[in-house]
């Protein structure tokens, strides 16, 4: 059975809305195309892979299913990735078929298209209507695929200069999706407002979950207009809504969510990042009687690795969880030993979620994939009831003076002055200290200075800790996902 299979497993003939993409689409008329367009894939070699450059849409949504269901390889990109990487992604795999919207074309122009099948709207259309017409729907000659062969590979960004294809098996798929479904408590009931992009795991996380219990999507791509985003979720009845850290902070900046009410949400759900507990104390203020669950994931975990269960989100703020079902998640020092409360050591997780490895790149491989465990890179530690906290990203933590300093904790403080919209604390070289901690500070328009945020943080830091540098920008450098890039801060 491919991942497709069992996604659409309940819900193939079903005239039910699937997804709302400014018209209702029902699964029927989405698996219907998804059919075709593996039919007319099949006649590849299974495990080829195929490139996939979109939007948020019900095109990437057909074409993503279909490339899985054919027996072959999907590669979902970020259609603003450099041409640089589109080239270098088409040359490593092989590529021989693309499906592209049509608005993107320009991004493939410089690709020499002679050995590679190039397939927009209009293609799919056609081939649908074809295929149709010849009433060629038949679901024999099932691709002979095994469920640890490889479904999809999400490229992401690395320590090397190339982005890095987490290899992903139809099982590590399936698997994670269960896994989701058990703790979010997701049935056909459910509709989920979303903003982000499918290319993510996170975002393609809600795809998978919800067309397996026959619920629905909204799709919103105008987050640059954050206040639709609220109008959506009554609009539509959404009963729940998913955000990394920065879009829960540009939602409570931005829109009038503090004086909105949301009668249909049932379940909010964040991950992609730590969020500063200012702003979950002003989530939970904001949605009362709505379930709000705090996660921890990666691209090598498929998606989630924890959850915190909603009912402990005041006793245990800051916590990331505990493992989701069936993955282990444990804290571990240099001696492979789980840490005591208190102690800081390395996250690990084991479970079928975890990736098969990166595409073609053993040493990196070898570098997170250890003794049976996924190392995540992040540092944590446990309290006594074993709820997992995070202490910083391992290459992020700040070595100043012989301290060793975590980045949140200094955030945590600067994000309480009122005229501080945003906080990116990293450590930047130093003759004396060898690091010094630098803030870097989105502010509302005010005439808060340098030294009102050091003395701010001399109140409620030890000296050490106390930004040496800060500097005010307008915006902080993100990804498409919304993610702070670090690294352009230096």
């Amino acid at each position: 059975m491919t991942f497709t299979d069992y996604v659409f497993q309940y819900s193939k003939d079903s005239e039910d809305v699937a997804v709302i993409d400014n018209d209702e689409i029902s699964y029927k008329s989405i698996y219907l195309r998804v059919l075709q367009i593996a039919c007319m894939l099949k006649s590849s070699e299974n495990n080829e892979p195929v490139l996939l450059i979109s939007e948020n849409s019900t095109f990437f949504i057909t074409c993503y299913f279909s490339i899985i269901k054919s027996g072959r390889i999907c590669i979902p990109i970020n259609p603003s990735i450099s041409l640089e990487d589109i080239k270098y992604i088409i040359n490593e795999l092989s590529i021989t078929d693309i499906f592209i919207q049509h608005k993107l074309l320009n991004k493939i122009e410089e690709i020499n298209k002679n050995l590679i099948n190039v397939y927009t709207e209009k293609d799919i259309e056609y081939i649908f209507y074809e295929r149709t017409i010849k009433n060629d729907l038949s679901e024999e000659d099932q691709p002979n695929i095994d469920e640890e062969d490889i479904a999809v590979i999400l490229f992401t960004s690395g320590s090397t200069a190339r982005p890095k294809g987490v290899m992903l098996s139809h099982n590590n798929l399936i698997y994670n999706t269960d896994s989701i479904i058990q703790y979010l408590k997701l049935t056909s009931e459910d509709r989920v407002e979303v903003v982000l992009p499918f290319y993510y795991c996170y975002g393609t996380s809600l795809l998978h979950t919800h067309f397996r219990v026959c619920g629905s999507l909204v799709i919103n791509n105008k987050f640059m207009f954050p206040q639709t985003v609220i109008e959506d979720i009554n609009k539509y009845k959404c009963t729940g809504f998913a955000g990394v850290p920065s879009t829960f902070q540009i939602l409570l900046k931005m829109t009038n969510i503090k004086q909105s009410e949301f009668p249909s949400l049932r379940y909010v759900t964040q991950a992609g990042g730590r969020l500063p507990n200012i702003f979950i104390k002003d989530i939970m203020d904001i949605l009362k009687g709505v379930d709000i669950y705090i996660m921890y994931g990666q691209t090598e975990a498929t998606a989630r690795l924890s959850y915190l269960p909603p009912d402990l989100l005041d006793h245990k703020l800051g916590s990331i969880g505990k493992g989701i079902p069936g993955t282990q998640l444990k804290v571990i020092n240099e001696y492979n030993q789980e840490v005591k409360p208190g102690e800081i050591g390395h996250i690990v997780a084991r479970g079928e979620n975890i990736m098969k490895g990166y595409f073609n790149d053993k040493e990196e491989t070898n570098k997170v994939l250890k003794n049976g465990y996924l190392y995540t890179g992040d540092l944590g530690t446990v309290d006594e009831d074993g709820y997992i906290y995070i202490i910083a990203r391992e290459k992020n933590i700040i070595k100043s003076g012989g301290n060793r300093i975590s980045p949140k904790e200094i955030e945590d403080i600067i994000l309480e002055i009122e005229e501080v919209l945003e906080c990116a604390v990293i450590g930047v070289d130093d003759d004396t200290l060898g690091e010094a901690v630098k803030a870097v500070v989105v502010c509302k328009e005010s005439n808060i200075t340098l030294a009102d945020i050091q003395a701010y943080c001399k109140d409620k830091l030890p000296r050490y800790k106390v930004p040496k540098y800060i500097e005010f920008v307008s915006a902080l450098p993100k990804n498409s996902s919304g993610k702070i890039l670090l690294n352009q801060l230096k």
